[in-house]
């Protein structure tokens, strides 16, 4: 469809990329990965038409149709929610329209007529065309689109410009996935995304007919919709064949290749230049050395990339809480009229590590204000433990901070025990490199001063860390500093967050908020998932005593996926277990027959003992077998 050549591109004096040559095939599934500022975004533009190279050249095939989402920035005004998702739409409504005037005129003609035949024919090829694309079905399109990421049936009839900047980039990805173009070009589609909608968008792309290219920092979100990834590194475009996990094996692969083929070259280059120099002046070896300076001018030396920094930031540990951290009972919270939930209970525990989950507008946020004491209750009782500091990061926690101070400043007041060298890769690590140490908050953009916020945080954290949205703004890089600091911390976490990897990796208990429940499950989202469609039942509930009436979800937990990882590991362990109970049933068959060719006393109880001892490991493995098949078919 699109043929890149030698394709580079200039921002300025810097070059982002060069070299490139791509070929994107009509089933492209790819993910585009690199630091921040190597030129994916651009990429994409250039891609899609609204930008142009600098070297090279690139092709469209004819015909082709791109749509773009960019990360924000969109608006839409002057219709319905409903209204603008049919819009996408435009030509089957006039298809629509005319088939409706051509039947009317029909039904006027005579049916002998050379008018009548020419009117039929019309009708018939229109017909055929709108049932060929699925004409009669595009309002359910449209309903299902806008279930799966997240509008309320009431939200349909609003105006679109009541809508924040968030559910704007929502609708302008709705219209996007209603149009099918050929080439979708999504630039962090997740970052206006709740998790019930990323899972649903996860299996909408998954059977999205056409090709597909992302940006994305949402790890788990790109092992799932991606099978080729395309990074740029150190001005280069590299491509891996599979999802986001494959494609860091593979990386990890081709560096140490590079590496041995390196140290390999530079061994014979040094042999090389030794003898030259041993024996440059002697004539009985001219011919030699001259050979060996022509090999080592025809030799095409091998560069090994700077490496990407690697950050660790250690903070320090904060002092101990009492085992119980916070308790709720009965709790109740209502905004006039609205209730978000009711008579909720539960206990938090020292080490916690909570993942606080639901649709928008749940009660997530409210939750985690409610624990920081930023909001009253409407009823019931929360005691905060023994020794327990909260310490509440807000969405928008950048306002706390002193606008006319420095961050390499401000940070040194917040830890006056850390090094510069410490704060400057903490800041480095959170994207503030070089000079942007030295700039005044004031200057920052909203995302970036809550990302600076972020790391002044994890400075000097309390012992119990409430986290509203950490992971907003963040990269993969800045993400995995942030995900390293809390698994070493021995505090309290309860964190809201649209990162599906994060939470996978820092969650010990879930906390669901659903028409006005909190449901408590033990594990991770990936543990959550499962016990929610089918697996055992959750250990703890929290529900609330008077239900609150029903809200429309829309659909929202339906079509959730399983973790393919975590099936192809079942998977895995399924086929080893079955091996195993077909060797244990081989090996007691063999002991039976030799138990039946009496030889000694001795040897027949031995065979007795090792059979008892196979039969009981048998019964294990298959027991093992039968669980594991019914996980299995629970995930299916």
């Amino acid at each position: 469809m699109i043929q890149l050549q030698g394709a580079g591109k200039r921002f300025g004096h810097k070059l982002l990329f060069e070299d490139c040559d791509w070929l994107i095939t009509p089933k492209e599934r790819t993910g585009l990965v690199g630091a921040n500022g190597t030129g994916k975004s651009t990429l994409l533009k250039i891609l899609c038409g609204m930008e142009s190279l600098d070297y090279g050249n690139i092709s469209f095939a004819k015909g082709i149709s791109q749509g773009y989402l960019p990360q924000d920035g969109l608006s839409l005004t002057g219709r319905t929610v409903f209204a603008e998702c049919m819009s996408v739409f435009a030509d089957l409504r006039e298809m629509e329209q005319e088939m409706e005037s051509l039947h009317v005129k029909l039904a006027e003609m005579d049916p002998a007529g050379a008018e009548y035949a020419a009117a039929s024919d019309r009708l018939h090829h229109i017909d055929s065309e709108f049932r060929n694309r699925d004409g009669y079905a595009i309002e359910a399109q449209v309903g299902t689109v806008l279930n799966g990421l997240g509008f309320r049936k009431e939200d349909w009839s609003r105006r679109t410009e009541e809508f924040s900047g968030g559910w704007q980039m929502r609708l302008a990805l709705a219209k996007l996935l209603l149009e099918k173009p050929n080439l979708l070009l999504l630039d962090e589609p997740t970052n206006h995304l709740d998790l019930e909608a990323r899972n649903w968008l996860e299996s909408y792309l998954a059977s999205f007919p056409n090709a597909c290219i992302l940006i994305s920092h949402d790890r788990y979100f790109l092992d799932v919709t991606v099978n080729r990834t395309v990074e740029i590194w150190n001005k280069k475009v590299n491509f891996y064949s599979g999802n986001y996990e494959k494609y860091l094996n593979q990386k990890a692969e081709r560096k140490a290749q590079l590496e041995a083929a390196y140290r390999n070259q530079r061994e014979r280059i040094e042999q090389l230049e030794a003898f030259i120099n041993r024996f440059r002046y002697q004539a009985t070896k001219a011919k030699q050395v001259q050979s060996r300076i022509k090999e080592l001018d025809k030799i095409e030396r091998i560069e090994i990339p700077p490496d990407e920094q690697t950050i660790h930031f250690s903070f320090p540990q904060p002092k101990p809480s009492g085992r119980i951290v916070a308790e709720f009972k009965d709790v109740s919270k209502s905004y006039g009229p609205k209730h978000v939930f009711s008579r909720a209970s539960f206990i938090i525990e020292r080490g916690d590590r909570i993942a606080l989950v639901g649709v928008n507008g749940a009660g997530k946020s409210t939750l985690i204000k409610l624990l920081a004491g930023t909001e009253p209750l409407s009823s019931g009782t929360y005691t905060l433990g023994h020794n327990a500091t909260p310490d509440y990061f807000a969405q928008d926690q950048y306002k706390e901070l002193d606008v006319d101070a420095r961050l390499i400043d401000d940070l040194s007041s917040a830890a006056k025990s850390s090094t510069q060298t410490e704060l400057r890769s903490l800041l480095g690590s959170f994207l503030f490199s070089d000079d942007d140490a030295f700039k005044r908050i004031g200057v920052l953009s909203g995302g970036e001063r809550n990302r600076y916020a972020l790391a002044r945080m994890l400075l000097a954290p309390s012992n119990f860390l409430l986290l509203d949205e950490p992971t907003n703004h963040l990269d993969m890089r800045a993400k995995d500093v942030l995900l390293d600091a809390l698994s070493k911390y021995n505090g309290t976490v309860v964190l809201v967050s649209h990162d599906r990897y994060f939470i996978d990796n820092l969650a010990t208990r879930i906390f669901e908020i659903e028409d006005g429940h909190v449901h408590v499950f033990p594990g991770n989202y990936e543990d959550y998932l499962w016990r929610k469609q089918g697996g055992p039942e959750k250990l703890e509930t929290v529900v609330v005593t008077q239900p609150l009436p029903s809200r429309d979800s829309n659909g929202a937990g339906a079509g959730k996926r399983v973790n393919p990882m975590k099936l192809q590991k079942l998977r895995d362990r399924l086929a080893a277990v079955e091996k195993q109970v077909s060797a244990l049933e081989s090996e007691i068959a063999q002991h039976d027959a030799a138990l039946a060719d009496f030889k000694s006393v001795e040897e027949t109880v031995r065979l007795n003992d090792l059979v008892s001892a196979r039969r009981k490991e048998l019964e294990s493995r298959v027991a093992e077998w039968e669980s594991l098949s019914a996980e299995l078919e629970a995930s299916a």
